[in-house]
Order: C-alpha cells, then sequence, then structure tokens
C-alpha cells in the first residue's frame, strides 16, 4: 500500500510540474501570455533568422536556465507569428521588454542587449 501512495505520488508531482511552462518552452518563440504573473518577466522580441535575435539566441538560452524560479524570460518570434507584432508596438527587432512582477512595463530596448546589461535590469527590479 504505501508503494502504491509513493507511486501516486510522485505520478502527481510530474504532472503538476509539467503544467508549468519550463523554460525551454518560454523561448521556443511561440506566442506566450506575457507578462507572467507575479514574476519579474523579460520578453525578447524577434526572430531567428534576423542577424542581431540570432547574437541573443545564447543570451536568451543562458538567461532562461540562470533565472529560472526567479524570473520569467521569453522569447516570442514574429516572423513565425507576425500576429504577435502590434501586441508589442514593435519598431526594430530584436526588442527586449522588461516587466516587473506588478506586470508593469518598466523598460524597452531594442537591438542586442548583452547579458550583463540584462542581468544589471533584473538586479534593478529586484530579481536575485
Amino acid at each position: 500500500m504505501k508503494i502504491l501512495r509513493l507511486f501516486l505520488a510522485i505520478a502527481f508531482l510530474a504532472t503538476a510540474s509539467s503544467a508549468l511552462a519550463s523554460p525551454s518552452s518560454l523561448i521556443s518563440g511561440d506566442p506566450q501570455e506575457v507578462p507572467i504573473k507575479g514574476m519579474v518577466t523579460m520578453v525578447d522580441v524577434g526572430a531567428k533568422a534576423c542577424i542581431p535575435c540570432k547574437m541573443m539566441i545564447p543570451v536568451i538560452e543562458s538567461l532562461s536556465e540562470e533565472y529560472e524560479g526567479r524570473a520569467a524570460i521569453v522569447f516570442i518570434d514574429v516572423w513565425k507569428n507576425p500576429d504577435e507584432t502590434p501586441k508589442f508596438g514593435l519598431r526594430a527587432i530584436p526588442t527586449q521588454i522588461f516587466y516587473d512582477k506588478d506586470g508593469k512595463e518598466v523598460m524597452r530596448h531594442e537591438g542586442y542587449f548583452s547579458k550583463e546589461e540584462i542581468i544589471k535590469v533584473l538586479t534593478k527590479l529586484g530579481v536575485e
């Protein structure tokens, strides 16, 4: 009986954790509901095919792993999902948009943005 309860608990936890957005799903390029509720969120809106956007990919992947559970790092590919463009009021790609924990946009940057500079913004927003 204990083994059955343990198995059911493990199955429940696996199901519950898969319902949460994983870092890889947030940077898939697919449309996302942003900002993520209750978390500082950085959205990189670009395209996997544009040159400065390609330069951002390793930065976004690294930040997504490093800040998992502390901040939401999201990538949305607007060449694959052109309907997303008007939602963000873009003038250029890539554009990084930062939201505080309350979901208020607090900063925007256009073009390549280094990992170090992004970390400064996240730190300023209270992410440790």
